[in-house]
């Protein structure tokens, strides 16, 4: 049996054991019973069902763009006080769609919703972008406030994003320093300003930018959900980032497969020398990733550089499949970032590095300001790992603007090029029954 075909099978015995149910967080807080309960939503629960094709939404050709009549139905259900958008077998054309508070999305076996790839069929509206609250293209499916929002189902969501990965990439040749913002392509799914949110059982594909974007939200499972988009050949999907939670609280990711041309799991928040001070930012906290199943991903979580104040954040019992990461740090010198209390339990697969804190110094802008709130990493620990890494099991970089303390590895075995595993950086570093040695597996 090889190595790889050998880390294969601990995966899948990781993904499919029953998790322990955890009653702490890192911090020693109480873990709500809410987390424990991965129960799919009943779709008869959930009101009326509104099948679009009873509404005047044609199934018989998906070259014709449906966005209006579609959204009709969405009105609809919403002005008679609720109900569920159930889209049947087919594909449908559309551009940006917005539920209402009491609607919800179901998809049915065979169905896709197909984005179109033209920016033009995406409204431009207030939205919330890389830290800011910006004129911008809205995404593919939006809900904002429209708490208990729900998408169930076993279709699809097709973001249709060749074309925006194309014109990406072309404008990158031109200009090394275009932003994601300046290639104007839409999101997948956005909400905002919602509690109680379920996404469970679809499949979602080739988002034109990030795939899933929280802002302000708080009680969210995503269960059983598929994200994909291009991670090999051209174009990949640039900035397809898998879940993206923006100044969230008590979220839920339960076996769901990512692989996707950037991060899995990231956290946000905000950025800026002053992002403490602004009140459209926030924290992150509470969010447990559970046995999930990440391919090439930049990382299963990244503490990302919109990131600044994230606390209680649990990865267990996860699997990974030629990800880049298991963990990331993402340290920005122009923003004050506390990320605390971090726990990962069980992580199991092939990545280039288990644990990696890293500078990060692209489109940021550095202000005067004295004194300079503190930046650290505080409270992590990394137990249960089984882990081949192609570069790396762990990895920092010195800086003076940030600090590094209170570390624990405990019951690691991994397998590495390069078996220094260097901790000097950390202030209070503890390592019980690691094993890190080396074995040649050059990427």
């Amino acid at each position: 049996m090889t190595l790889r075909h050998s880390f294969a099978m601990l995966a899948f015995a990781a993904a499919s054991a029953l998790s322990a149910q955890y009653t702490t967080f890192p911090d020693g807080s109480a873990v709500d019973p809410w987390f424990n309960d991965t129960s799919a939503p009943s779709l008869e629960s959930l009101g009326k069902q509104y099948v679009i094709t009873d509404h005047g939404v044609t199934a018989s050709d998906s070259t014709i763009l449906q966005t209006a009549a579609i959204q009709s139905v969405i009105d609809l259900a919403a002005t008679n006080g609720g109900g569920v958008i159930v889209v049947p077998e087919g594909t449908f054309l559309t551009g940006s769609l917005f539920f209402r508070p009491g609607t919800h999305l179901h998809l049915q076996p065979g169905s896709k919703i197909k984005g179109s790839d033209a920016i033009t069929h995406y409204e431009i509206v207030k939205t919330r972008l890389e830290g800011q609250t910006l004129d911008y293209f809205a995404a593919l499916i939006n809900a904002d406030g429209v708490d208990g929002f729900t998408i169930t189902g076993e279709g699809t969501i097709d973001g249709n994003g060749h074309r925006f990965y194309d014109e990406f990439w072309l404008r990158r040749r031109v200009n090394r320093k275009c932003t994601n913002l300046e290639a104007l392509r839409p999101r997948m799914l956005y909400v905002s300003n919602s509690s109680g949110v379920t996404v469970q059982g679809i499949h979602m594909v080739n988002s034109g930018f990030w795939t899933n974007h929280l802002y302000r939200c708080d009680h969210v499972k995503y269960l059983g959900v598929t994200i994909l988009a291009p991670t090999d050949g051209y174009p990949k999907g640039p900035s397809t980032d898998a879940i993206d939670l923006d100044a969230c609280s008590d979220i839920l990711v339960s076996r769901c497969y990512m692989n996707v041309n950037d991060d899995g799991v990231c956290l946000k928040g905000g950025k800026g020398t002053y992002v403490d001070t602004i009140p459209a930012n926030g924290p992150v906290e509470r969010v447990i990733v559970d046995r999930c199943h990440f391919g090439k991903t930049n990382a299963g979580i990244t503490f990302g550089s919109e990131a600044w104040n994230c606390s209680n954040v649990i990865m267990r019992d996860c699997t990974f499949d030629g990800t880049y990461h298991v963990l990331l740090f993402k340290m920005r010198p122009d923003t004050p970032q506390q990320y605390r209390n971090v726990l990962v339990d069980g992580a199991t697969g092939t990545v280039r590095n288990a644990v990696e804190v890293q500078t990060w110094t692209q489109f940021f802008d550095k202000v005067d300001r004295d004194p300079m709130p503190p930046s650290g990493v505080i409270n992590v620990t990394f137990r249960n790992g089984r882990l081949h890494c192609t570069r790396n099991f762990y990895k920092d970089k010195a800086g003076d603007f940030y600090t590094l303390r209170d570390f624990t590895f405990t019951d690691i075995i991994a397998t590495t090029p390069d078996t220094t595993f260097d901790t000097s950086h950390i202030t209070d570093c503890t390592i019980t029954n690691c094993s890190v040695t080396y074995l040649e597996n050059p990427e």
